[in-house]
């Protein structure tokens, strides 16, 4: 039996927050409602084989959380690759506009901006008007949609060349300890052949919550089939994930199903698709 080689894992998806600020979504008296931050997430990470992290928003829903990641990756480029911003904030800039903003950002700019909701006619038009923007810039488009994920990932980077559509959480598949995933495995098919579509394996802690490890394994072996290595990176959506299990729970839940892959394909997956898409592709500062 080949044993894997293992090698250090990029966290494509941890979040950093402080409800005294904001983020009316987190309830009173629920875990998440306390601060999480650099310091947490450095804690979290110890005695893990994590050479970085991507901060992604956490639905503030202002521009302020893009200027306080901005702060954070520029203060801990140790723990931090690279960030991901709200784009519905900047819904009511022009493209020029926008584009102006991200040229004055500079290398502080966003790896990523993030657009959300139940599908994409959530999305406001204003936002969706700033993907040629993204395209331009080298900013990836991250997707946290409810209802058809993937279809719209396809579908966005066909119809706008060079942009990177990142797919959050496998592109949300139902629970497949409630729901059949056929839906979501048949939208599969439309990435096959959309280069610009990357998935992160992220979230299965909670969104798989009940389901057999066989079973989560199998929508993680279809993602990677789909998409290929080099477009699939590993996220343990910390702190979201806690009352679930730990970041190292989470993050061996989504690597879990790479031992089966060459060695090569298993970093690109753990560390290279990551680093490419958020980062300068390599591990320069990125160590923690």
């Amino acid at each position: 039996m080949r044993t894997p080689v293992k090698t250090a894992i990029v966290d494509a998806h941890v979040h950093v927050w402080d409800p005294a600020r904001g983020f009316p979504w987190i309830r009173p008296g629920s875990p998440h409602h306390r601060a999480f931050t650099l310091a947490d997430l450095s804690a979290a990470g110890a005695g893990l084989d994590v050479a970085g992290s991507v901060l992604v928003e956490a639905s503030r829903g202002d521009a302020g959380e893009t200027a306080a990641l901005r702060a954070a990756a520029r203060r801990r480029p140790d723990l931090v690759v690279g960030y991901v911003g709200n784009l519905h904030c900047y819904a009511g800039l022009t493209p020029r506009r926008f584009a102006a903003l991200l040229r004055r950002w500079g290398a502080g700019a966003p790896a990523g901006m993030r657009a959300g909701g139940g599908s994409w006619a959530d999305v406001p038009p204003g936002a969706a008007a700033l993907l040629p923007v993204l395209a331009d810039h080298g900013v990836a488009l991250e997707l946290n949609l409810h209802a058809g994920a993937v279809r719209t990932a396809a579908e966005l980077a066909e119809r706008h060349s060079g942009l990177v559509v990142v797919l959050d959480h496998l592109g949300n598949p139902p629970n497949v300890a409630r729901e059949d995933p056929g839906a979501w495995l048949r939208d599969l098919d439309s990435v096959r052949h959309q280069p610009g579509v990357v998935v992160k394996i992220s979230g299965l802690l909670t969104q798989q919550a009940g389901a057999p490890a066989a079973d989560v394994d199998a929508l993680v072996a279809a993602a990677l089939d789909a998409a290929g290595p080099d477009r699939c990176m590993i996220g343990s959506d910390w702190p979201i994930c806690l009352p679930a299990g730990s970041r190292a729970d989470s993050l061996a839940a989504a690597a879990r199903a790479l031992d089966h892959l060459p060695t090569d394909a298993a970093t690109m997956v753990r560390r290279g698709t990551a680093l490419r898409v958020y980062g300068n592709g390599t591990m320069d500062g990125a160590h923690s």
